[in-house]
């Protein structure tokens, strides 16, 4: 089978991506040369020389990203929930001679709270309005960043910021109409015909989830896209609220915990 009959055996795809041959996946790809479009505007916010750099990539695809980042020399592992998906990646990352650099697996963004791995970059783009549970995601993500992190999720219109209040008081609680307050929109039925967009959150809302998760914003290098480094300066709200609920909803041992916690005092 050549290389034409393999791209279309695997068919559909979501992602273009330029083969070494000269061939394209999806050359006719209703949202045009995608993601090649996104990446060039991301590139340059991100280190040339991966080397050494252990990667995460949520949601990869046919793995335009993973190869990428392969490229630049970073190590990476690559999940999806979608077996076409992955099959999709792992062929391409064959003609590109890079099976060796990137790992794929088939996971959800849930099972990393059962891994103790730690990565230098997270390439989170994508994913995060798809998910029923995502401040849960980010919480999980939040402990397996040492260092950068590529957001992206669909969002509202507009980038309007404000000053959060620390606390709120309660007979003011008027302040959170605000436009600009940090919101999440729901979508109890379908956007763009996919029942599996749930949230879109407003730009301060991206702002504040990723702060409070233990990231600190350094740049927007695309539309809905967000660079942040893993803030070490002050403590998340996971390390600061009720933590035994975290590890309840990851399943771990959340009563050991606070019973040997106890035991301490």
């Amino acid at each position: 089978m050549d290389t034409q009959e393999r791209i279309q055996a695997l068919s559909p795809w979501f992602h273009n991506i330029h083969l070494p041959e000269g061939h394209q996946t999806a050359p006719d790809h209703f949202l045009g040369d995608f993601p090649l479009f996104k990446w060039n505007k991301i590139k340059d916010h991100i280190p040339e020389d991966l080397n050494g750099w252990k990667v995460l990539d949520i949601g990869c695809n046919a793995g335009f990203y993973s190869i990428e980042l392969a490229k630049r020399g970073a190590h990476v592992t690559a999940i999806d929930l979608d077996e076409h998906y992955l099959e999709q990646a792992k062929w391409v990352a064959s003609t590109f001679g890079l099976e060796d650099r990137i790992t794929f697996k088939q996971q959800q963004i849930y099972d990393l709270a059962h891994s103790s791995d730690e990565f230098d970059l997270i390439w989170f783009m994508g994913v995060f309005y798809h998910l029923r549970y995502p401040l849960l995601a980010l919480d999980i993500i939040s402990q397996r960043a040492k260092n950068l992190m590529v957001f992206q999720t669909l969002s509202l219109p507009g980038t309007e910021e404000m000053v959060v209040p620390d606390d709120v008081p309660f007979h003011k609680r008027e302040i959170m109409t605000s436009g600009a307050w940090p919101s999440m929109a729901f979508i109890p039925n379908k956007l763009a015909g996919d029942p599996t967009n749930w949230w879109a959150p407003n730009h301060q809302g991206i702002l504040s989830l990723l702060k409070n998760c233990g990231f600190k914003y350094l740049s927007m290098p695309e539309d809905e896209t967000y660079l942040v480094s893993r803030n070490t300066t002050s403590r998340t709200a996971l390390e600061i609220w009720n933590r035994s609920e975290y590890l309840a909803a990851t399943g771990q041992e959340w009563q050991l915990e606070i019973n040997t916690k106890t035991k301490k005092f």
